[in-house]
């Protein structure tokens, strides 16, 4: 895969994370979905540690784009 799909196909799960509004569901909701939340959740902060851990292993910074 390319860098530019990469980044592409990163984009877009930033996105599809965005809308998700945890807030707005019912409870009832939130526990039958609890389950499946929590793996999703657990899983992507361990690809998200491992792909900063790169980074910063490369001897780079990740900072917080600045808000024009």
């Amino acid at each position: 895969m390319s860098t530019n799909e990469v980044m592409a196909r990163l984009g877009a799960a930033v996105s599809a994370l965005g809308d998700v509004d945890v807030s707005a569901w019912s409870e009832d909701t939130l526990n039958e979905q609890l389950g499946e939340l929590s793996a999703a959740l657990v899983a992507l902060d361990s690809v998200l540690s491992r792909v900063a851990g790169e980074v910063r292993a490369r001897g780079l910074r990740i900072e917080e784009p600045v808000s024009a």
